[in-house]
């Protein structure tokens, strides 16, 4: 009796064992809800001749696509998350009922891996340059950052975070540098705290459709456009929204969560096929409607798009980085908004956006420097993109960068931080404005 107890034992554990493997031949597998690319199938034989890596190339797509994989994942997070309360995923934090948040945004909430004084100038200047550049073409500018959900929700944060929890941020910090460029911004983080009621998912990074849409009323009311206001407009709720938190850690066990419905909705339309509003460039109209806009977004833009469409005879959503800012002259747009989550702040100390560098006059020739350290020139066909390194020393917290070409025009470079960290800038100049042996001077104000 013993001795068969002791097989049905062994044979379960095999089976067991196997049955991930057994499973891709009858078809368990499942698609990913990660946010990644999955391994694909190996080659035996390569251009280089038998592919070395074969056993580990198979042990990567078997670890990526097994059976029931998501069941496995869901079961082992279920398990992590409601017995133990830490998370099975390294990019999503178990929060108190049920609330989950994003691993990115710790940073943010713990005041670690803050901007240098440098860094928060440049975003500033940058967007100073951008807004400058704009307004001389015609057209209105307005800039805002989406709030981190744990910035203004992180009371439900594991208690294990909550002691640790900063009083300054990036966020904070970078609003006097904006006021002191005098960028049009809109502070969404205060607009948002100040309302009584949770305006973000529960189980999803972003904001709600109501948080989507009294965001965009506040942009739209700083842009001084006509637009239809949410603020005490009917609507009804549904439980059919999917978390973005909630299918990366437990995808088999998803919990829908409510999500806001205006009555009617938003009143606009996509000029090509759009499957989601995630897509990287979206084109939109809105019948008797005026005015052009672009707009420059992340994944927070996915619920602000309905809302800002609907305003806009045509709008363009763009999520490429850096922003083009030709984009302007090819939409024919009056206005450029620029959108950027709290936690992507950093990136924007290190991407200069495409555009002419502002031409500058009045410059003393003994300022500038012949030697630009680590200069590096790109021909990216209309423009040429140069960028290079600043010295160290003595570099004052709001230095301005001017470089002077051939010996006769001189123009402002944006402040950016280079890959290695150090402090550099970047300017795009008319390709057909230059020559081939063109030389190139630095002034640091």
């Amino acid at each position: 009796m013993k001795k068969g107890a002791n097989i049905v034992y062994i044979i379960f554990c095999l089976a067991l064992c196997l049955w991930p493997s057994a499973g891709l031949l009858f078809g368990g597998m499942e698609e990913s809800s990660e946010n990644r690319e999955l391994a694909k199938w190996p080659v035996w034989k390569t251009e280089e001749g038998w592919n070395q890596d074969i056993l580990s190339d198979m042990g990567k797509y078997f670890e990526d696509h097994f059976a029931f994989r998501n069941e496995w994942a869901t079961g082992y997070a279920l398990l992590s998350g409601r017995v133990f309360g830490v998370s099975a995923q390294d990019n999503v934090i178990v929060g108190e009922d049920g609330w989950l948040y994003y691993k990115d945004s710790l940073a943010d909430y713990q005041g670690t891996e803050l901007l240098s004084d440098r860094q928060l100038f440049a975003v500033a200047h940058t967007l100073a340059m951008v807004q400058a550049y704009v307004k001389e073409n015609g057209a209105d500018f307005v800039f805002t950052v989406a709030p981190n959900k744990n910035s203004l929700y992180g009371e439900r944060m594991p208690y294990y975070y909550r002691g640790f929890r900063a009083r300054e941020n990036n966020l904070s910090r970078i609003v006097p540098y904006l006021e002191a460029e005098r960028v049009n911004y809109v502070d969404l983080y205060s607009f948002l705290k100040e309302q009584n009621e949770v305006l973000y998912h529960a189980r999803d990074s972003h904001w709600n459709n109501k948080g989507a849409a009294l965001a965009a009323d506040q942009l739209l009311s700083r842009l001084r456009k006509e637009h239809s206001s949410y603020d005490n407009r009917e609507y009804s709720v549904r439980r059919d929204y999917t978390g973005d938190l909630d299918q990366m850690l437990y995808p088999a066990a998803v919990r829908l969560e409510d999500e806001i419905y205006y009555e009617p909705l938003p009143q606009y339309s996509y000029v090509e096929e759009v499957e989601s509003n995630f897509e990287p460039r979206i084109h939109t109209r809105a019948d008797g409607k005026e005015g052009s806009l672009v707009m420059y977004r992340d994944s927070f833009g996915n619920a602000l798009l309905p809302y800002m469409a609907e305003a806009f005879g045509e709008a363009y959503f763009s999520r490429g980085v850096p922003y083009q800012l030709s984009d302007l002259f090819a939409c024919e747009a009056d206005t450029l908004v620029v959108e950027r989550a709290e936690r992507f702040l950093p990136d924007m100390a290190e991407n200069a956006p495409v555009m002419p560098a502002p031409l500058v006059s009045g410059m003393d020739d003994g300022d500038f420097r012949a030697e630009i350290p680590d200069l590096e020139i790109a021909d990216q066909g209309v423009y040429t993109k140069v960028s290079g390194s600043l010295p160290a020393e003595n570099l004052k917290t709001d230095a301005r960068i001017y470089i002077r070409v051939d010996g006769l025009l001189t123009y402002e470079a944006f402040p950016v931080t280079r890959q290695d960290g150090g402090d550099g800038f970047t300017l795009y100049m008319v390709t057909d404005l230059l020559r081939e042996d063109s030389t190139y001077e630095l002034y640091v104000s």
